[in-house]
């Protein structure tokens, strides 16, 4: 069975079929031989082609953290409902919430700034992982709801975007 997932701000098409060696990914059309076993200390094996890596891997309901050779990508199963309302609103989501429950580490832009599609806003914690929070569209912050520091819950509005102003 195939399910959408988002890999940081981008989706992808996953499924997981089992085969006489393990299991075989499918992501995007492709298909990758794998082994996920349990790791001596506490992390996990991947075994995937002639490639060995260790990696840690956290759930909280629809969200996976998994931390790979110094980096923590952040895996969201997205319904297909879901996925279908958002295609419908388009790219015009204007507030950015929490994924998770967490504090907010660095905050990387201001009232009034212009960002562009993929940058950098904030950077909040969450069971000790740093996960950075980018732009989904371009637009200007119209406000901005934490201060480094502040605990917020899963849902709560981080950032708020608008459209930049159209001259004429």
């Amino acid at each position: 069975m195939r399910h959408a997932f988002l890999l940081g701000e981008e989706a992808h098409d996953i499924g997981l079929s089992r085969s006489r060696e393990g299991y075989r990914l499918h992501i995007d059309g492709q298909e990758l031989s794998i082994k996920l076993l349990p790791g001596e200390a506490g992390d996990w094996v991947l075994h995937s082609g002639h490639a060995v890596d260790h990696l840690a891997i956290a759930t909280t309901g629809d969200d996976t953290y998994i931390h790979l050779d110094g980096e923590t990508y952040h895996l969201r199963f997205e319904h297909a409902l879901q996925r279908l309302a958002q295609m419908a609103e388009g790219s015009t989501a204007d507030s950015i919430k929490a994924t998770m429950p967490g504090s907010l580490i660095s905050l990387a832009v201001s009232t009034g700034q212009h960002v562009s599609k993929g940058e950098t806003l904030l950077v909040m914690e969450s069971m000790k992982m740093e996960t950075t929070i980018v732009a989904p569209r371009d637009g200007v912050i119209a406000e901005v709801a934490v201060a480094p520091g502040q605990t917020f819950d899963k849902d709560a509005v981080l950032v708020t975007l608008e459209p930049e102003a159209v001259v004429e």
